[in-house]
């Protein structure tokens, strides 16, 4: 079944296990592991829907020296930012947030396994600085997919729907499985739960906090390298 979600900034570990979900099929890689790909999981991102603050779609959560911390970047306001479609709304870059979300991100995982092997391609998407909030979150979206090795067929629904029904490519009605109000940092999601992979991975501070779950993907990413999606999806 298709999946709806809203845009995200560097999303949580259970939003890419609900999108890996649905896939299906093995086949060879070159590095002589498996990946699936004759099967893939269809997923929308919502590009009709009015912004909404204080969500995943400008902020995510990450673990740092400190424990727990969040990061968010400011939106620019025209005319009631809240009124518009999200595909409409712009990133504010007057401000030194890029710089200071790049600053957080490496002292956070400079000593995980894997972070020198994605820093400068992930750097390099976020300094080219979208206009388009949408853009920027798309493109951070594909790359974690693409690392991870997740086959996902992609797609943006334009029009908002309340019941999560979304235009198929032939142009038909379509009724997706509606996640956007479930992920979101303010209320726990049982995502992990009912997949069964509540389990815990290595983090560069668990042993001084212990291990915290559905962080964004990035701290997976990170820490397992191509190993996670050993971690979203069960072989």
């Amino acid at each position: 079944m298709a999946k709806l979600f809203t845009t995200a900034y560097f999303p949580p570990v259970s939003y890419f296990a609900a999108m890996a979900e649905d896939m299906s099929g093995l086949i060879d890689r070159k590095d002589g592991g498996s990946s699936f790909g004759l099967s893939p999981s269809v997923v929308y991102i919502d590009a009709g829907e009015n912004y909404q603050k204080q969500s995943y779609r400008n902020r995510c959560r990450f673990y740092a020296a400190d424990g727990v911390q969040s990061l968010s970047f400011p939106v620019i306001h025209q005319g009631g930012t809240y009124k518009h479609p999200i595909g409409e709304i712009k990133v504010d870059y007057s401000t030194p947030w890029l710089l200071q979300h790049k600053r957080a991100i490496v002292s956070a995982y400079r000593t995980s396994a894997y972070f020198e092997y994605y820093q400068d391609e992930l750097f390099d998407l976020m300094e080219r600085k979208p206009e388009r909030l949408l853009d920027l979150n798309m493109s951070l979206l594909q790359f974690f997919i693409e690392k991870i090795g997740l086959v996902v067929d992609l797609r943006t629904a334009d029009e908002y729907s309340p019941e999560g029904i979304v235009k198929d490519v032939d142009g038909t009605p379509l009724v997706c499985e509606d996640l956007r109000d479930t992920i979101h940092p303010k209320r726990m999601n049982t995502i992990l739960h009912d997949l069964a992979l509540e389990k815990p991975y290595f983090q560069v501070f668990s042993p001084k906090y212990g291990f915290k779950s559905d962080l964004s993907i990035m701290d997976l990413l990170f820490n397992e390298g191509p190993d996670s999606i050993l971690f979203l999806k069960r072989l």
